[in-house]
């Protein structure tokens, strides 16, 4: 009796996923538990394992293939069961081959399922076809870069029909900074494309010069979206448009919070950095006004009674929010050493769905890119978030006196229909307060 093996929902919010890499191939024994493939969700890469113990008879989509959820990608089965092209497993076959049946049914496109890969139909029609399935790929859901032979000429990164090397932004400011000629690099990421740490100990060409703009080079390049991307998109739309939101912005004195820093610094142990003093001030500043540690919920709004905060970090494909759980409750070191630790394995996209959902407010910090001020997108069902920006020496009257002073400032979006705005200024000036008296967070 076979099995069918469906792509499933490995995130809350995952509606499809793309079939990284399989790590069974077809005639492999598989048992309960057994990793069948790795799969890209709209947020990290995640393992689809087996429900049923048997033989790997049919890989029903290759690598690279963007899967709805519930969709057919496998069968499990007994070894030598035949399977139908719809997916469907027959009757168990002898030890030598059955005389072909006449008239044989579909037995030309069911040959040519098997052996050529099916189209990917997020993908346009100008793009190349998605690598094969037997292509290998890393645990991060990218492709390696080939390593050549020895002897043979240095590997040449993937391009589009027109010959222009597909490559990200980043990649593309890192070569020309660098000098160094993409078409040279392999690239790891989707598709072939060249991404920034491809760059890694890539060496400046003798001579690099502007990809040609010829008639034959295109004006532009189309890359498919990734999940991440996709779900960026669709969560934003929900945020922006339907959510009413103002903005309450206030500048905080840093001196005492670097103080406090510094002399945690000299004391040893694990290193705190400035986002680490926020997150620690923002978490007590929520016990303390409950009415922004919320959510909207349609038809109620749900005040947590758990301080739950939520941390952008930019990844190479966009951005991620993992949660730091309890956080008011934590020490200023166990938010540093949870917060690297968190931001590390989400530029790996190794992260669970329970470590990246579930936050009650949100921060993002753009300081160290040297942005003075921004607003930033409420990440709903969160009825708030921060928005930090780059701490900078002023001149300004302290005390009675013109004094240089560092300063910062910070931007929260509200959700109106759960924050007032004398709710929300409350909270900033406890905030305030905290930041430039650190010893307020003790108690």
């Amino acid at each position: 009796m076979s099995t069918k093996v469906v792509m499933e929902a490995l995130s809350p919010t995952m509606e499809e996923g793309r079939l990284v890499e399989w790590k069974k191939q077809e005639g492999e024994a598989v048992a309960v538990g057994d990793v069948l493939a790795e799969v890209e969700t709209d947020k990290a890469v995640m393992e689809l394992v087996a429900r049923a113990g048997g033989t790997l008879l049919k890989q029903v989509v290759p690598a690279g293939t963007t899967v709805p959820v519930s969709e057919l990608v496998a069968v499990i089965g007994e070894a030598g069961e035949k399977v139908e092209e719809g997916g469907a497993a027959g009757q168990r076959g002898g030890g030598a081959a059955e005389p072909a049946r006449k008239p044989a049914p579909k037995a030309g496109p069911v040959e040519e399922q098997a052996t050529q890969p099916a189209p990917d139909r997020n993908r346009p029609s100008s793009m190349p076809p998605a690598p094969p399935a037997e292509a290998v790929t890393e645990g991060n859901g990218q492709q390696p870069a080939q390593r050549p032979a020895a002897g043979a000429p240095p590997p040449r990164g993937a391009t589009t029909p027109g010959g222009r090397v597909k490559a990200s932004p980043l990649a593309r400011r890192m070569a020309a900074e660098q000098g160094i000629d993409l078409s040279a690099v392999a690239g790891s990421g989707p598709e072939g494309r060249v991404i920034a740490r491809d760059l890694e100990g890539a060496r400046p060409t003798a001579a690099t010069a502007p990809l040609p703009r010829g008639p034959a080079a295109p004006p532009y390049e189309d890359v498919p979206l990734t999940q991440i991307r996709k779900t960026i998109a669709r969560r934003l739309a929900q945020s922006i448009g339907p959510i009413p939101t103002f903005y309450l912005t206030s500048e905080v004195d840093m001196e005492r919070a670097a103080d406090a820093r510094e002399a945690l610094l000299a004391a040893g142990g694990e290193k705190v950095s400035f986002n680490d003093i926020i997150l620690k001030a923002v978490a007590m500043a929520l016990r303390q006004h409950p009415e922004c540690n919320a959510w909207w919920q349609d038809d109620h709004i749900r005040y947590w009674n758990e301080v739950h905060v939520s941390m952008a970090v930019a990844i190479e494909e966009g951005l991620i929010t993992p949660v730091i759980r309890n956080t008011d409750l934590k020490s200023l070191r166990e938010i540093a050493a949870e917060a690297r630790d968190l931001a590390g394995r989400a530029r790996e996209r190794k992260l669970t769905p329970d470590e990246y959902t579930g936050g009650t407010f949100s921060v993002s910090n753009l300081g160290m890119l040297d942005i003075h001020e921004f607003t930033a997108v409420i990440n709903p069902p969160e009825a708030g978030i921060l928005a930090v920006g780059r701490m900078a020496e002023q001149a300004v009257v302290h005390e009675g006196a013109v004094t240089v002073r560092r300063r910062m400032r910070l931007t929260m979006s509200c959700d109106h229909r759960v924050i007032d705005g004398a709710t929300g200024a409350r909270f900033l000036q406890t905030l305030k307060g905290m930041l430039e008296n650190p010893l307020a967070m003790v108690y």
